[in-house]
């Protein structure tokens, strides 16, 4: 694909929800954005439009409508990326200042609920209990979300808690948190939410942490 969308269909693209990738647009752009495959129609009824794993990419990164990038690297810059403007962002950790209480709460319950409907959409057996291909192209946020949706508190100024990040293996994040119950209680959660992880310890601080991969089957 190398001819980019017109600025009308853009504007569809960055409106789509940040987490879920729902659509709104007229028929002739979700049309046209079908027959690129950066979006598809959902084959239940009211037959919403929907980002592909492509629509994501381009969205946030529209560079990829002309780049050949090798998939890994693709994915891999994208997990670093921040959530666009105005949407919904999960809290990798570290973050300098961050909301808490029942409204935050409700916006992660709400983000979580929407990712398991785009576990149902997009998984081939519309399975909920293992991760989509928007969350192997969105690790960080996605193990995040899986851990603020968990109830795991992330890491703020003078708080401990659990950090979120990017690794130069494929398909795998770092997770870290205090050693001990908080660490093994970070796993559990990622595990329940569909992903593997295992424990290590970095060679050269002795810190503990975990390596999380999205589950495929």
């Amino acid at each position: 694909m190398t001819r980019p969308p017109t600025a009308a269909q853009w504007r569809v693209i960055d409106a789509a929800d940040p987490v879920t990738g729902r659509l709104r647009g007229t028929e002739a752009q979700l049309a046209a954005l079908v027959r690129r495959g950066l979006a598809f129609r959902h084959p239940r009824p009211p037959h919403d439009h929907f980002l592909t794993p492509a629509g994501h990419r381009i969205r946030e990164a529209p560079e990829a409508l002309t780049a050949t990038e090798p998939r890994a690297a693709t994915e891999s810059r994208a997990a670093q990326e921040p959530e666009p403007a105005g949407g919904f962002a999960a809290r990798v950790g570290g973050e300098e200042s961050a909301d808490a209480g029942p409204a935050r709460a409700r916006e992660v319950h709400s983000a979580w609920q929407g990712l398991l409907e785009l576990r149902r959409m997009t998984n081939p057996d519309g399975a909920t209990d293992r991760p989509c291909g928007w969350e192997r192209a969105h690790l960080a946020r996605a193990a995040a979300l899986a851990l603020e949706a968990a109830g795991q508190p992330p890491e703020g100024p003078g708080t401990p808690g659990y950090r979120v990040r990017a690794t130069p293996q494929p398909e795998a994040v770092a997770v870290y948190a205090p050693e001990g119950e908080p660490l093994r209680a970070c796993a559990a959660s990622l595990e329940r939410a569909g992903w593997q992880t295992g424990e290590y310890t970095e060679p050269r601080t002795r810190t503990r942490y975990l390596l999380a991969s999205p589950r495929r089957v």
